[in-house]
């Protein structure tokens, strides 16, 4: 069992997905900075640094699953470096000469921050696959719903009256708002090192930049235009980012376990058969993808400290960061695509009670359409004085238990110029929703045009 949720054999797809282990874990770890020698030494070979020979033979030895993994380990705890067990594991398997030209030029983090890039991207595509699922699910229930009116709350009290569709289209602006900033941050983000020790490419000279330029063409990243061994900005953008979009992810969850909630029923999260809500009460249909979706976008904002830290370094290079960066990439991007997943989930079966949202409009004895009214009223008495007279009914109505309705009409000032049919009319929720069902359209067309 794993010492780390991520990799508990009892916890992992509560807090990652497979995809994501799979994707930082110590096997493709090792397999991405392969890649990245193998793209260095075919660069250098194509411009003459190196022999084609011996990058043939360092592409060759590039595969992961040839390495033993505890071995480099060990060789790890006794050099105290990461990448000098590979480079001389590499070179062991290298026929000839052609091992002595493994690792031409480069320095460490030149590979390591390559490939935790190349890891990255690899995990981008997958999260961006499952947003789009989040966002196909959230476009067929503001398409369904466009119109079905609902509470409105605001300070945690119902307000006025909007739709169902309304609020899922806030959401759905907001994830198609993220998409272009994922788009915006990628052609920061998916750039690759290769710059040598202090990032003068001192060792290649004047074909550094052409070697670096193919490396990278190499393996689908851009090329950087100066050295970022101390520039973590990218790294920082992305956790951004991240932390940004599993948020949006728990502030959905979080609203979807208020509207589950007993007394208000509105919604229900999908509760497939078998799951269990209690060890004690058979009857409990707990909202748990919505509570776990919720705690999984804390702990991705919590990484942004880390992120926002590592902006300061010292001088040319140093390795305090990288440690940093080492424990948080990929938890911060395991609990940001399982937040996606989840939510991909539950959007898909949301179970919507228009019947229960329709119920809790009248809850209140018609206090939320308190405006409605006023505006009704400002039509002849002035807004201000209009707002006076509704005010003091329905804080009688407050505090008496009465529905506003009847204390309306025993006030002079309202009954002479709103007939109780007019005023029936007034207090019809559905009939205030105001342009809800036009946003969500707008939204609907942006998101599908």
């Amino acid at each position: 069992m794993g010492a780390s949720v991520i990799d508990s054999a009892l916890f992992c797809d509560q807090f990652g997905t497979r995809e994501m282990r799979d994707i930082f874990g110590d096997r493709m770890t090792v397999q991405k900075w392969l890649d990245t020698e193998a793209a260095l030494a075919r660069a250098e070979a194509e411009l003459g640094i190196i022999p084609a020979e011996a990058a043939d033979e360092i592409a060759a030895n590039s595969d992961a699953e040839n390495y033993d993994l505890a071995g480099l380990k060990r060789e790890m705890d006794v050099t105290a470096h990461p990448i000098i067990p590979l480079v001389r594991a590499i070179t062991a398997k290298c026929k000839g000469d052609a091992g002595q030209y493994v690792h031409w030029g480069a320095t460490t983090q030149d590979i390591m921050d390559t490939g935790q890039i190349l890891q990255i991207k690899d995990a981008w595509s997958h999260i961006a696959a499952d947003l789009d699922a989040v966002e196909a699910n959230l476009i067929s229930l503001a398409r369904a719903h466009r119109a079905t009116p609902m509470p409105g709350r605001t300070h945690g009290l119902h307000a006025q009256p909007i739709t169902f569709g309304y609020k899922v289209a806030v959401w759905l602006a907001e994830i198609r708002r993220h998409r272009q900033r994922m788009a915006e941050c990628a052609r920061r983000l998916f750039t690759g090192q290769f710059s040598g020790a202090v990032g003068t490419m001192a060792a290649i000279g004047e074909k550094g930049p052409d070697v670096q330029k193919r490396m990278m063409a190499l393996l689908g990243l851009a090329a950087p235009e100066i050295c970022w061994h101390t520039a973590r900005d990218r790294l920082a953008e992305y956790a951004c980012l991240m932390a940004m979009i599993a948020g949006t992810m728990g502030k959905m969850a979080h609203e979807i376990y208020l509207l589950q909630k007993s007394e208000t029923a509105e919604v229900e999260e999908p509760f497939p058969e078998g799951r269990v809500g209690s060890s004690t009460m058979p009857h409990k249909r707990n909202p748990a993808l919505c509570e776990s979706v919720a705690a999984l976008a804390r702990t991705v904002r919590g990484c942004v400290p880390l992120a926002l830290e590592n902006l300061v370094a010292e001088h040319e290079r140093d390795k305090i960061g990288l440690h940093a960066e080492r424990e948080y990439v990929a938890r911060l991007t395991a609990g940001t695509h399982a937040a996606i997943r989840k939510m991909a989930v539950v959007s898909a079966g949301l179970t919507v009670r228009p019947a229960a949202m329709l119920r809790n409009l009248s809850v209140t004895g018609g206090l939320t359409l308190s405006e409605a009214v006023m505006m009704k009223l400002a039509e002849t008495a002035g807004r201000q004085h209009a707002h006076d007279i509704v005010y003091e009914a329905c804080m009688k109505a407050a505090a008496t238990g009465r529905d506003i309705k009847s204390v309306l009409l025993e006030d002079p000032a309202i009954s002479r110029k709103i007939s109780p049919a007019a005023l029936d009319a007034l207090l019809d929720p559905s009939a205030y929703t105001g342009l809800a069902a036009g946003f969500a359209d707008e939204v609907l067309m942006m998101v599908e045009g």
